[in-house]
């Protein structure tokens, strides 16, 4: 059988025709699998930053009663104590946190402040007495007894910042978590506090052989602080006890505690603490700085959860 020539020729167009819109169809197959996996590994990608990702939200202003910020001078044993309030959006009574800093408290946390208060939390700061301009006298038990002074202020303005004084929680960084944890021992209302790498002090001053010269060129004699190393650390050289932690488990057996370290020699205070808790208690130690300047989004999200536990 002959086949016609036009049949062959015909055929033979068909033939690359086809090839032509098989190759096509197989580059827009292979495009669009490049395309998803593509946007598959963006996805991955964001999916892991964002589980290290806290978003600060612009707060949309409650008109009657927006957020805002207050300087505060609030009362403490015949002082004032130079602070601020933020104000939480909305006039409904907020739970409320206060940030205790440290010695001599250039870290004052305030990136947490800000994220807290946008999630509907008051949050207040405030210096210790003898230090960056607040009036009295500076020392380690005074801290201790403004903090209690603050909650006294905080219940005594309660409608007019609206605090909700069923829900304060403590933060103390370094000093501030001595503080935190000495001060909660005296506030049998709040029932939360996170202590940041807490000061060990009456370690430190032992460690030191409890030698003024000693302690002073160890832990320095801050400008802000208006008391000499002398009036500062003679306490804690007649009354060691009062100042060592590990001796405080069965005061704090009631309270919901973290204490996150970045270094690990507070871990007998920790496990004092622990062994007395009935309510919760947890410790850890991370790979960070003092001041935590590599986890900061993960030390707000660790904070966020504990306020909300």
């Amino acid at each position: 059988m002959v086949v016609p020539q036009y049949f062959i020729q015909t055929n033979k167009i068909t033939l690359q025709h086809y090839n032509r819109q098989n190759q096509h169809c197989m580059k827009r197959v292979i495009s669009s699998l490049f395309t998803l996996l593509l946007l598959s590994c963006l996805q991955y990608s964001y999916a892991q930053s964002a589980g290290d990702t806290i978003v600060l939200r612009d707060i949309q202003w409650d008109r009657s009663s927006p957020a805002g910020m207050e300087e505060l001078n609030i009362p403490s044993n015949g002082s004032l104590l130079q602070g601020f309030i933020y104000k939480a959006n909305g006039h409904q009574a907020h739970p409320t946190l206060i940030l205790l800093h440290g010695y001599p408290g250039n870290e004052r946390n305030l990136d947490i402040a800000q994220v807290v208060r946008a999630r509907g939390w008051n949050v207040i700061y405030f210096d210790y007495r003898g230090s960056w301009g607040s009036q009295g006298t500076f020392s380690f038990t005074n801290c201790v007894e403004d903090v209690v002074n603050v909650v006294a202020f905080c219940k005594q303005y309660a409608d007019l910042f609206h605090i909700d004084t069923s829900n304060i929680a403590l933060f103390g960084h370094s000093m501030g978590g001595w503080v935190c944890l000495k001060a909660l021992q005296k506030l049998p209302g709040i029932k939360k506090g996170f202590a940041l790498s807490t000061w060990d002090i009456a370690g430190d001053v032992a460690a030191n052989k409890n030698n003024f010269d000693s302690i002073k060129a160890t832990m320095g004699n801050y400008f802000v602080l208006n008391a000499s190393v002398q009036q500062q650390y003679g306490p804690v050289i007649k009354n060691p006890a009062y100042f060592d932690l590990k001796n405080d488990g069965k005061a704090l057996a009631n309270k919901q505690i973290i204490m996150l370290d970045e270094h690990d020699r507070n871990a007998a205070i920790a496990e004092a603490i622990k062994k007395e808790n009935k309510a919760y208690f947890d410790y850890n130690v991370w790979e960070t700085d003092h001041p935590f300047t590599n986890k900061r989004i993960a030390l707000i999200k660790k904070l966020w959860a504990f306020l909300n536990k």
